[in-house]
């Protein structure tokens, strides 16, 4: 395999005969927005030249901006290593690729060696960005699947989960905000993610109505029981019932409605920035780093797990804290919180509760033993 791999590199170093010039590949290496074209036999005619950039903003909204810019950087970062090696990223090479990945999984250079999860990450983006270009990349072609076959036996390992926020917990984070509008908008934040199970893209990309903007993920209706969010999520629209609390201190759609309230919001984004004095709400939608900004900040302010250094606290919690906490938490039949949480199966929701009876389906009981 290796000799194959050696004679195919060198072949693919060179330009291939009736293939693409070396500045074609240059071109096709940096696709720019004009990527998008009209068949030869149309374009000039005018009658499709006005769908094209309908088109790619559509192919655009195929994937969310995190995972472009993830994708874009994975690009970048092997284009840079194929000319280290004096080699080029296009036309796909199998070889230099199952290559490339043995080189991230080993961490011979100075750069550390790579998770299993990152490495697998990092080839879809390559199969995405290959696409893009015109290119199609076979992941089952043998110089790529038994190369990574062999990093998943060797070096994979058991998840590292991020800490789930308990009920406790976000009460003493919520107890840490202040009353004045940004503290509003926080305290919201907090109870409406932890009751609704929500990721933190979802959180933020929250409209009041149905299509107040072009950006909108979704929107909230409020109710005299509760809130109905209808999300377009990861996998799809789903609907998201969160009901009110028992006192309106913790209840996330009493504080959803202050929120809305005191900073004057009846259209556009729901959860916007402030001015710098935190007195005035913004136009501007607020990104979803600040979700996972606001989540460590107030677990350091509310001291949960303060027997751990502080860095490692930082790591232990994420946005996802607040979904493996619902997860974790609510004393209900496990297929309300699969639905709540939006997952396609229940083991993937199993994998978000810390603490469950594992054992409350006894099946050496139930065999007789």
């Amino acid at each position: 395999m290796l000799s194959d791999m050696s004679e195919n590199n060198e072949k693919s170093i060179s330009k291939p005969p009736n293939g693409p010039s070396v500045s074609e590949d240059n071109e096709r290496d940096h696709p720019s927005s004009e990527a998008l074209s009209l068949p030869s036999f149309v374009a000039g005619s005018g009658t499709l030249d006005w769908l094209v950039d309908t088109a790619r903003d559509y192919a655009r909204a195929a994937a969310s901006d995190n995972t472009l810019k993830a994708y874009a950087k994975d690009w970048a970062h092997f284009a840079r290593w194929c000319r280290m090696k004096g080699a080029e990223p296009l036309p796909p090479s199998p070889e230099m690729i199952g290559l490339y990945l043995a080189d991230l999984a080993s961490g011979a250079g100075p750069a550390p060696a790579l998770s299993v999860s990152t490495i697998d990450r990092r080839l879809s983006g390559l199969a995405w960005n290959y696409a893009q270009r015109g290119f199609t990349l076979d992941r089952k072609n043998r110089h790529i699947a038994t190369v990574l076959a062999g990093i998943k036996r060797k070096h994979a390992r058991p998840p590292v989960q991020k800490a789930a926020i308990l009920a406790e917990d976000i009460l003493a984070m919520v107890a840490t905000l202040p009353f004045d509008l940004r503290g509003l908008r926080d305290r919201a934040i907090l109870l409406l993610g932890y009751a609704g199970g929500l990721r933190r893209s979802e959180i933020v990309s929250l409209d009041v109505h149905k299509d107040d903007t072009p950006d909108s993920g979704g929107w909230i209706d409020i109710f005299d029981k509760g809130a109905l969010l209808t999300l377009n999520a990861k996998t799809g629209w789903r609907e998201v019932e969160i009901g009110r609390g028992y006192k309106d201190q913790t209840c996330p759609v009493h504080a959803l409605e202050q929120w809305l309230h005191f900073a004057k919001i009846d259209f556009g984004p729901v959860f916007v920035g402030t001015s710098r004095d935190g007195m005035k709400a913004m136009n501007t939608r607020l990104n979803d780093k600040h979700v996972a900004r606001l989540i460590k900040r107030t677990v350091l302010d509310a001291g949960i797990r303060s027997d751990l250094p502080e860095k490692e606290r930082l790591t232990l919690f994420s946005g996802h804290s607040l979904r493996a906490g619902l997860a974790s938490s609510a004393e209900v039949d496990e297929r309300y919180v699969q639905k709540q949480l939006g997952h396609a199966s229940a083991e993937m929701t199993r994998r978000y509760q810390r603490r469950r009876d594992r054992f409350r389906v006894n099946l050496t009981k139930a065999a007789g033993l």
